[in-house]
């Protein structure tokens, strides 16, 4: 079986700073890479900046600096970002970097030498902000100013000669695709949005502009800038060193495992890059999958309506594990999700202080001093241990099953219900009880500690600091950390050390609100 898995967040747009919806789809892609990792596969997981175009080039122009030194200032902040949230990126693209520019001026001389690609004029309307074409049908007039129906992005007239895309040559191949690979789009809903968008008829794409400056030249035309977007999607190949298909990176990774993305960039990246691909004979991505947004009062966050969320002011507040949990759990993936103060603080109150870290604490404490600091050794499983001991080696294959489709509500479940179950069990069990009957104590307080463990290590990929804290009650580093243990059901090594560990959430106190 293929052990590589290759995972993308969107190359963040730098014109301004972070906000809470990139921090969420850079989680969700740590959140897989991770998981794929305890799994035992090789993991590429690649995220990085967009930095050409017309938005870019104005943003510098009113700062009156280089667009490059323009661009060095808010990449770095994306960059320092991505160390923020403790992800395990093994890539940072710049769409400014040398490898990049290499890579899309190849793939363009492939769409022009297969005659995909053509010279015309454009007319029509464009919006600077999403960098995208919209046919009159996609606009509307708001207070006098045209704009885009989706974004609401105002957009403004464009002539211009303009190298087209004959992106209209692939519309049967793209829906003939879409068949034959359903589950090339999810969720669902997102792939009925652009079958529908296909089915309505493909127009040629302008890929290229002479009114602006800042980006990749046109091979052999340096009238012309590469397309924004052509050149942007072509990092999650420019990264793997295309076009050198013997270099390890690109046989080994490509085609990519999976593109994680907003809904709002679900066009670019399931009609226009796999047509590109398809039009260079190159692979197409296993499958691109279009989240909800994070919103703000109940609307997209955005610059202009002054409603941004700040990740790292919550960070400060709460700290980064329980914003991870938060937006796992409490943001149906797939959907849109708002952030709410109460609901965070909920969240670690319930979930992480009371049923994780309440969890942990209890019975480190208890077997520290009924136990003699060690794993029991003496031990008799009766049903009600083996009962829930099995649950997790029992569903590992349907776990492993709903990662791959992207089903983190099932795993977040199961790892709420798997809490719920073991607080229950201690209680029931009540260890405290059976002084008088060492042997059946013994088998409560290893079945607990296993389970702390069991649990701790399905919640490395969503709080890793959290749980790599907790599993310092075993001596087990990151690196311990794997789901083969789960899987032919390895249970602790009976009379090794046991260590009193740090509170690992402190409660919200919300009287003081």
């Amino acid at each position: 079986m293929n052990k590589n898995f290759y995972i993308t967040t969107p190359i963040y747009y730098p014109s301004a700073k972070p906000h809470m919806g990139h921090a969420y789809s850079s989680i969700i892609a740590d959140f897989f890479a991770r998981f794929k990792r305890m799994d035992g596969y090789d993991v590429h997981f690649l995220t990085g900046t967009d930095e050409h175009g017309l938005k870019i080039q104005r943003s510098a122009e009113k700062q009156n600096i280089d667009p490059l030194e323009f661009c060095n200032q808010i990449s770095k902040t994306f960059r320092d970002l991505s160390k923020t949230l403790n992800l395990t990126n093994t890539d940072f693209i710049r769409t400014t970097e040398e490898r990049h520019k290499k890579s899309v001026q190849h793939l363009w001389s492939e769409l022009e030498n297969n005659d995909d690609i053509y010279l015309s004029k454009y007319s029509g309307w464009y919006s600077v902000s999403d960098e995208a074409f919209y046919s009159e049908d996609e606009i509307e007039d708001l207070d006098g100013v045209k704009r885009s129906i989706s974004s609401k992005s105002p957009v403004e007239w464009i002539e211009e000669e303009s190298y087209f895309f004959r992106l209209s040559k692939w519309e049967k191949p793209l829906l003939d695709y879409y068949e034959s690979h359903p589950n090339f789009i999810a969720p669902e809903s997102r792939k009925n949005e652009v079958i529908s968008f296909v089915k309505s008829g493909l127009k040629d794409l302008s890929v290229s502009r002479k009114s602006f400056s800042w980006g990749i030249k046109v091979p052999n035309n340096n009238d012309h800038v590469i397309y924004v977007w052509l050149d942007a999607l072509t990092n999650y190949i420019s990264a793997l060193n295309y076009p050198d298909s013997s270099d390890k990176l690109f046989k080994k990774f490509w085609p990519a495992s999976i593109h994680l993305i907003g809904k709002d960039i679900l066009r670019f990246h399931a009609v226009y890059w796999p047509a590109f691909l398809l039009a260079a004979k190159i692979k197409l991505p296993q499958r691109v999958y279009g989240h909800g947004w994070i919103l703000s009062d109940n609307e997209k966050m955005s610059k202009s309506k002054g409603n941004i969320l700040d990740p790292i002011e919550i960070i400060n507040q709460y700290g980064l594990d329980p914003l991870r949990y938060y937006l796992i759990k409490e943001v149906s993936f797939g959907n849109d999700g708002n952030i709410s103060q109460e609901r965070l603080e909920d969240c670690i109150n319930s979930d992480l202080a009371n049923n994780y870290g309440n969890l942990c604490q209890r019975v480190i404490t208890f077997a520290i001093k009924n136990c003699n600091g060690e794993v029991p050794k003496n031990i008799k499983f009766e049903s009600e241990d083996l009962l829930i001991l099995n649950r997790y080696k029992d569903n590992l294959s349907i776990i492993r099953d709903k990662i791959d489709n992207q089903d983190i509500n099932f795993y977040i479940d199961f790892i709420v219900n798997s809490l719920f179950e073991a607080n229950k069990y201690f209680n029931d069990q009540e260890p405290w009880k059976k002084k008088e009957n060492p042997l059946r104590l013994n088998t409560i307080v290893y079945t607990t500690l296993e389970i702390v463990r069991k649990i701790s290590f399905l919640l490395y990929p969503i709080i890793p600091q959290s749980s790599i804290k907790a599993l310092k009650i075993f001596d087990l580093k990151e690196n311990d950390i794997n789901l083969t243990s789960l899987e032919n059901n390895e249970f602790l090594l009976k009379e090794s050390k046991l260590n009193k560990i740090d509170i690992l959430f402190k409660k919200i106190d919300k009287n003081n609100d």
